[in-house]
């Protein structure tokens, strides 16, 4: 006679082999070998762009300080620290916070900015080309500048503020002629062109009618340059970026859906469009600011997210590594542009030419190369 509690214990008993065949038990070990497989793909990306960010930040650090020793009065590093941390002796103090402080630190703020408005434009248009210097957004910003300066006689932060209104109209214009049912990289980067081209004209015409000595200062200013910078430009570019990275920083968030596609970005929830026109006007503010406050410095939004990209590859858009990026740019182009030449401070944009030009050389080069050039 059978035991009826063995037949209920095997009638309870599931299954031992999956609908495939394949037994339970082997089908979760390999689920929970490749959910660990991923976390320790994660876990050394997130290692590798910690350091990349630290090592960025510290070769900052150094740049800047070595930026506030040097000059005509030579004052050692260790006093430059005491200095910023409340030490140091009255004439270093002066010297340092009054005189190359703001200069230093808008070299970091307008750099953080241009290099972070560069890895938006790039990355949403994914278009290597698709940066605010290339495609429009710092000519408007100069075109209305020069507007202001020499038929209005602005000057100061109603100047900036012109710049940054220009920014703003060039991009919505831009924006506005690339819309098709939406918009596609290759045709705003074109479009940005032609009307980069078309502003720059108004700068040359009102250059050239205007007085030698009112040409001169905006040629400086056109150029991007940092000589002279005090306070007065450190402090709105503080608070403008303090409000436009965090919101830079939270419509990022649907970039890498964006860099699938309009069609799995939508499927995966995003609003494409909208999250794209965020993203967009996002990358304009902040160029506005930083060429408001510095000029149109050439180079850096177009150099800095490749720069941060290739140490850190297949990490998307690495936002904040293309801000340490251009802010570490920019402090060594200044510090060139003060120092490379004896008794000669050039403006700030041509050092950062002199880099950026060799490489968009290249770029199209290599573009040409593998079939993508013209």
């Amino acid at each position: 006679m059978s035991d009826p509690t063995a037949t209920s214990h095997q009638t309870a008993t599931p299954p031992a082999r999956g609908p495939a065949g394949s037994p339970p038990r082997v089908c979760e070990a390999a689920l929970a070998e490749a959910a660990r497989a991923v976390a320790r793909v994660r876990r050394r990306g997130g290692r590798r762009s910690l350091l990349v960010g630290l090592a960025l930040a510290l070769a900052a650090f150094a740049v800047f300080a070595v930026s506030l020793s040097v000059g005509e009065m030579v004052i050692p590093v260790g006093d430059v620290l005491a200095t910023l941390f409340g030490g140091g002796e009255p004439g270093s103090r002066f010297v340092i916070l009054e005189l190359r402080l703001p200069r230093a630190l808008l070299a970091v703020l307008v750099g953080a900015g241009f290099g972070m408005a560069g890895g938006v434009f790039q990355t949403v248009l994914r278009n290597p080309l698709a940066s605010p210097d290339i495609i429009g957004i710092s000519s408007g910003a100069s075109a209305a500048a020069v507007t202001a300066s020499m038929v209005f006689a602005v000057s100061g932060l109603a100047l900036s503020a012109s710049a940054l209104a220009g920014a703003l109209v060039a991009g919505t214009l831009i924006y506005v002629l690339a819309w098709r049912k939406g918009v596609v990289g290759a045709r705003l980067v074109l479009v940005g062109l032609g009307v980069g081209f078309g502003l720059n004209s108004l700068v040359w015409y009102l250059m050239s009618r205007a007085e030698v000595t009112g040409a001169q200062n905006a040629l400086l200013w056109l150029t991007g340059s940092l000589n002279g910078r005090s306070w007065n430009q450190v402090w709105p570019q503080v608070t403008a970026l303090a409000v436009l990275v965090p919101l830079t920083l939270v419509a990022a968030r649907t970039l890498r859906a964006l860099q699938l596609g309009d069609d799995t970005a939508s499927g995966l929830g995003a609003r494409a469009e909208q999250s794209r026109l965020a993203l967009l006007a996002c990358g304009v503010a902040l160029a506005g600011v930083s060429t408001a406050a510095a000029g149109p410095v050439a180079f850096v939004a177009f150099v800095a997210a490749p720069v941060a990209r290739m140490l850190l590859p297949g990490r998307g858009a690495v936002l904040p590594h293309a801000a340490l990026a251009g802010a570490l740019l920019v402090l060594l182009a200044d510090l060139a542009a003060q120092h490379a030449l004896p008794g000669t401070q050039l403006p700030v944009g041509v050092v950062t030419s002199v880099v950026g030009a060799p490489y968009l050389l290249w770029l199209l080069a290599r573009a040409n190369r593998v079939g993508r050039g013209g």
